[in-house]
C-alpha cells in the first residue's frame, strides 16, 4: 500500500488508441522514476479492446470491420484475454505503481481490488461479488458482478494488468450505463471470432440501479480507493507532461 495515490481525473479522451498509449506511457514512467503511484480516470470513447488471441483467430478483420460498422474502434490491447467493449457509459481506471517485486503480487492485485470495487458498488446498493460469471465476454476468474432480481449475474467490472520490471498497471473499466451498445458489438464480434458467449450476461450498474448515475459510482469508487491509500487531488495536464517523453 503506498504512503499516498495521486488522482487523475481527465476530463475529456485523447482518443481510443491515445487513452491506451497514455496507460502504458504512464508505466513506463513508474519504471523511469517519474511516477510514483497513480490512478488516472476518464470515460472512454467507443472501443472494442480486443486481446492479442483475438488477432490470431481468422475471424479478426471481420471482427475489427464489425466494430466499426458500430460505431467502435477496434484495438488490440497489450493486456488482458478476449474483445471487451467500453463507451462513455463506462470509467476507465488505470492505476500504476512502482513495485520492486511487481510480479509476485499480480494474483493478488487482482482479487484485492476486484472486492475494492465490487465493494464501491455495494456502496450504492448492488449486490456485487467477484468471481467468473459462466457465458460471460472476455472471462476472467476476477470479474466484478452484480445481481440481477432473477438471480443472473451481470458483468459490472472487467479488470486486466500489465507487469513489467520495476512496476505494474493495473487497468478496470466499471460499466455504469448504456449497455445496450456494447451488446450488440460484443454479439457481433464474437460471432466473427467464433467465440461462445451468452449476452445476457452484459450489462450496466444502470440495469440493476435505474436511478444511479455516474458520479455516485465515480464517488463510492474514490471512498473505495480512500480506504487503500491516502487519496491526493492531481493535475492531468501536468501528468501529461510528465509522461510525455514515454
Amino acid at each position: 500500500m503506498p504512503a499516498a495515490l495521486e488522482v487523475f481525473r481527465q476530463e475529456e479522451s485523447l482518443g481510443a488508441a491515445a487513452d491506451l498509449d497514455f496507460a502504458l506511457a504512464m508505466l513506463e514512467a513508474v519504471r523511469g522514476g517519474e511516477l510514483g503511484p497513480s490512478l488516472r480516470i476518464y470515460r472512454p470513447r467507443p472501443t472494442v479492446a480486443l486481446g492479442q488471441r483475438d488477432a490470431k483467430l481468422p475471424g479478426f478483420a471481420a471482427a475489427q470491420a464489425a466494430s466499426r460498422r458500430q460505431g467502435f474502434e477496434p484495438l488490440v490491447r497489450k493486456a488482458g484475454g478476449r474483445a471487451a467493449a467500453y463507451h462513455e457509459g463506462c470509467l476507465v481506471l488505470d492505476h500504476v505503481e512502482p513495485d520492486a517485486d511487481a510480479l509476485a503480487g499480480s494474483r493478488r492485485r487482482f482479487a484485492d481490488f476486484g472486492e475494492l470495487l465490487a465493494g464501491a458498488f455495494r456502496k450504492v446498493g448492488l449486490t456485487a461479488g467477484v468471481g467468473e460469471i459462466p457465458g460471460e465476454y472476455c472471462p476472467g476468474e476476477f470479474t466484478v458482478s452484480g445481481e440481477a432480481p432473477g438471480g443472473e449475474r451481470i458483468k459490472l467490472v472487467g479488470t486486466a494488468q500489465r507487469v513489467i520490471a520495476g512496476g505494474w498497471l493495473f487497468s478496470s473499466v466499471l460499466v455504469v450505463d448504456n449497455a445496450v451498445p456494447l451488446r450488440r458489438v460484443l454479439t457481433d464480434c464474437y460471432a466473427e471470432l467464433g467465440l461462445d458467449w451468452d449476452p445476457r450476461t452484459a450489462g450496466a450498474a444502470r440495469d440493476l440501479a435505474p436511478g444511479l448515475d455516474m458520479a455516485q459510482v465515480l464517488d463510492a469508487v474514490l471512498a473505495a480507493y480512500a480506504g487503500y491509500a491516502p487519496l491526493v487531488d492531481g493535475d492531468f495536464t501536468a501528468l501529461r507532461g510528465r509522461v510525455a517523453q514515454h
